[in-house]
């Protein structure tokens, strides 16, 4: 679905700039050494967990490490470095779980507590969509907040979309069946709908996500082909427990991590990727429209382990 968003290895190795200075130069810093021994050991798994990896995720990477070196009786640290950035890859690497949008529209429902940078996200997203030539509707069915609405009509009019909105407290639903008819109607390429953050409850919250997604599949039951979740990189571990209650909630099918410029504990990506399952599919590089890249493991083990 988004193959337009390409070739930005210098904008991710440029977020990660602070994560590498601070920690994972220090994880690179431990193989200079003549000789592995334990104390190794016990250093990166410090080194992981202050990255932000987290204990579950930090024990199981380095158990693969330390098994792949006594298999191999690897004996230099320049090896041992090599397998645990080649696990680190394989650990980011997960399938997509997307619906291939098979005809014109292809809807994307995004999620995230507020502040995550999802609303910014959207506007990313439908900024790279209109550079790509294609026609985008923003779907404001964060009803809950008059301010969220006017953030995205702020948004569109930056990029240039068309925002389908209702009056503060309207039915989300209501909002998002509105925005694909529109979109059929005009043979647009893509609509994003935006989501609300916060209820009363977590509860409350969780059943509008899943009626909000029932609302767009009686449109069409391959609707929406792709749920976005939105975290930011500097909740940390916090945020790993967003995720976990936002996944039960919908299908999500890839996480946009924001705000990855601006912490120096990018290990949340691998806490992620090895406690949810869920692909991430795109960080947040900074500020602008234009920073926004795709995630690629390779890329992002070499721009921390370099």
């Amino acid at each position: 679905m988004f193959n337009f968003l390409k070739g930005k290895r210098a904008k991710t190795e440029q977020a990660l700039k602070r994560s590498k200075d601070t920690w994972f130069s220090k994880i690179t810093g431990l193989f200079d050494r003549p000789t592995i021994a334990e104390e190794l050991w016990e250093e990166l798994e410090e080194l992981l967990i202050a990255a932000d990896v987290g204990v579950d995720t930090t024990a199981r990477l380095i158990q693969q490490v330390r098994s792949r070196a006594e298999k191999d009786k690897l004996s230099d640290p320049d090896k041992v470095r090599d397998v645990l950035k080649e696990n680190m890859a394989t650990m980011l690497h997960i399938e997509d779980g997307a619906v291939e949008a098979t005809g014109q529209l292809e809807v994307i429902l995004t999620v995230g507590v507020n502040g995550s940078g999802k609303t910014t996200t959207i506007a990313k997203l439908a900024y790279a969509f209109k550079k790509d030539g294609k026609e985008v509707i923003l779907a404001a069915a964060d009803t809950f907040r008059a301010a969220a609405i006017e953030q995205l009509r702020w948004w569109g009019k930056e990029v240039g979309a068309e925002v389908v909105a209702h009056q503060p407290g309207a039915d989300p639903g209501a909002v998002v069946f509105d925005a694909l008819q529109a979109a059929r109607h005009r043979g647009v390429s893509a609509v994003i709908i935006d989501t609300a953050g916060r209820l009363h409850t977590k509860f409350n919250l969780m059943e509008e996500l899943k009626k909000v997604k029932r609302v767009a599949q009686r449109v069409d039951a391959a609707f929406p082909q792709e749920t976005l979740l939105v975290i930011d990189a500097s909740t940390g571990q916090n945020g790993l427990s967003q995720a976990k209650h936002f996944t039960e909630a919908v299908d999500v099918s890839g996480i946009v991590l924001t705000k990855l410029d601006g912490t120096s504990k990018g290990g949340i990506v691998l806490a992620i990727c090895d406690q949810l399952n869920i692909p991430v599919k795109f960080i947040g590089t900074g500020e602008k429209l234009d920073d926004l890249a795709p995630f690629e493991p390779q890329v992002f083990v070499e721009a921390i382990m370099s």
